[in-house]
């Protein structure tokens, strides 16, 4: 009986340690909409042509690739829940700086700040989700990116709400951070401490140096280059689709934030249900169907330039792009044993790199050629990650008796779905 109550209270743990988690990625994807949603806004007030803004942009993608390596640095040393939680502070208070930023240079500033707080919240809050889920003994990942979703679809809601009454984007993002910090702070209280290293696996670690990366195997860059194609086509279409609406399709600015956040819906119903799809299509077939896709929804979208078929078409990406990184990440993990977490680093790496650089890059080739032929790059991506696809490949794990009966217990006291 001792040893069954003990499982009860670790398992009211993690599930504790979980509803923290999926806090974290909730607010996280509402900073991240609220920006994308209030974009043109800076962008008018700024008067910054499109090259100007993917410059500054590129601000965001710096910060944010210096801290990420930083954040996973240091989260080693302390922990990561202490990392997540200052990191999340630090995003509240860089959000209203955004709107405050009086010309270019600042607003370049402004982003680096930005995007080195988010950059390091994410690779922190997704070391305590991969925490927790080893602690549940059974996928629940999929589930945080879910809850990013829901988030970002809240923040993109509430961003249309805002711009359509014309409310300063200082105020929006003042009231934004205000209420962020506020659950931060009460999250902080259930975050996993950093799991006590036995001696074996102190000296271990001090005799044995593990590379950072593993070698480049065929298979890995193919699911490095999936999940690059998959995050530059989502960074695309969080910080252009509103302005593609808005000034090539001429809709107004509350239909241009509301096509972002049906993009953040179909995002977060794909998430729902992509662990079933998984398992009865598999991961190979469902993350080409995702690259088919993405890239017939943008086609459309860019083919008619009409309000309602632009719509459409951003909830189509949305479906499509919804489960391409969680079940790349997934097969890194599976794939290479032994080395699954430095082959997740490495997959991580590839397509954050891509969400980063991507935006900016659109805004080049924007400037130069239209929006329009920026963002057909998107499509050719999406038939690039369909091409790719066959690389996924998902073995599914042999949990031992102690995380079976952990899972069980877990099961018997009506844990989260």
């Amino acid at each position: 009986m001792i040893s069954t109550y003990t499982h009860v209270d670790k398992q009211h743990r993690f599930r504790m340690a979980r509803i923290a988690v999926i806090a974290l990625f909730f607010i996280n994807g509402s900073f991240i909409a609220s920006w994308a949603a209030r974009i043109p806004a800076v962008q008018s007030r700024l008067g910054l042509e499109p090259g100007q803004l993917g410059i500054a942009l590129l601000g965001s993608a710096v910060g944010a690739l210096v801290a990420m390596n930083i954040a996973g640095r240091v989260s080693i040393r302390f922990g990561s829940a202490i990392v997540t939680v200052l990191t999340a502070i630090g995003l509240c208070i860089s959000l209203p700086l955004l709107a405050l930023a009086p010309n270019l240079l600042w607003l370049v500033l402004a982003l680096i700040f930005f995007g080195a707080t988010n950059g390091s919240m994410d690779v922190t809050m997704n070391l305590q989700g991969a925490a927790v889920e080893r602690g549940y003994g059974k996928p629940i990942f999929n589930s945080f990116h879910a809850c990013y979703s829901v988030g970002a679809l809240a923040g993109a809601f509430i961003g249309g709400i805002v711009a359509t009454y014309n409310i300063s984007p200082v105020y929006h993002f003042l009231g934004i951070s205000s209420i962020g910090a506020l659950g931060i702070l009460i999250a902080s209280h259930f975050l996993l401490p950093p799991e006590p290293k036995t001696v074996s696996e102190t000296e271990a670690a001090a005799s044995e140096k593990k590379p950072l990366f593993t070698r480049p195997s065929r298979t890995l860059v193919a699911l490095g280059a999936i999940a690059f194609c998959a995050l530059i086509s989502e960074g695309a279409i969080s910080d252009w689709s509103a302005l593609y609406l808005s000034g090539s399709v001429h809709a107004t600015a509350g239909l241009a934030a509301a096509g972002f956040a049906v993009f953040s819906l179909c995002m977060a119903i794909g998430r729902g249900v992509g662990d079933y799809l998984a398992v009865r299509l598999g991961s190979a077939v469902l993350v080409g169907l995702g690259g088919l896709l993405s890239a017939v929804g943008l086609g459309l979208g860019l083919i008619f330039p009409w309000t309602p078929v632009v719509i459409v078409g951003l909830g189509l990406i949305g479906l499509g792009l919804a489960v391409l990184f969680p079940l790349v990440l997934s097969a890194a993990g599976q794939n290479f044993a032994g080395s699954g977490e430095v082959a997740i680093a490495t997959v991580s790496t590839c397509g954050y790199l891509g969400f980063l650089v991507g935006p900016p890059l659109i805004g080049f080739v924007a400037d130069s050629f239209g929006l329009r032929i920026a963002l057909g790059v998107v499509v050719l991506l999406g038939l690039i990650i369909f091409a790719l696809s066959r690389t996924v490949r998902s073995k599914p794990s042999k949990p031992d008796e102690a995380t079976l009966t952990s899972a069980k217990l877990d099961e018997a006291a009506a844990p989260l779905s």
